[in-house]
């Protein structure tokens, strides 16, 4: 566990790097305005393409790169996940607490498994994205 409970953000939003509402596309929560307004991979993708993420084939620890992990059930997503500088990842759960975690540790009849890896440049002074 690496943060208190809370319900003001969601996984999708943490994952994102935005703690301060709940990404989803639908009525009340956040969604990019440049991203497919459904629940659908491509969707995903496109919402954190907008972040300057791109698709990538390989979860492992990349120098220079932050990723991500959407995970789907049906080919619906899910959940979404944040690689730490460690090559661990972290979730947010429902709006239950933040978690370290391996990749694959969090993909269960709930969340379904990883479906898409995407991947942004770091800045080299801070080790965030932009």
């Amino acid at each position: 566990m690496t943060s208190s409970e809370t319900d003001v953000y969601n996984c999708i939003a943490y994952a994102a790097g935005d703690t301060t509402r709940k990404w989803w596309p639908r009525v009340r929560y956040f969604w990019p305005a440049k991203a497919r307004f459904e629940e659908s991979l491509p969707a995903f993708i496109e919402a954190f393409v907008f972040l300057g993420f791109e698709p990538c084939d390989a979860a492992d620890l990349e120098t220079g790169f932050e990723k991500v992990a959407i995970f789907c059930k049906d080919d619906a997503p899910t959940h979404a996940a944040k690689q730490l500088p460690s090559g661990r990842w972290s979730s947010k759960l429902g709006d239950w607490e933040d978690i370290e975690h391996t990749l694959h540790a969090v993909e269960c009849p709930v969340y379904g498994e990883v479906k898409q890896i995407l991947r942004r440049l770091v800045d080299a002074e801070t080790g965030q994205g932009p």
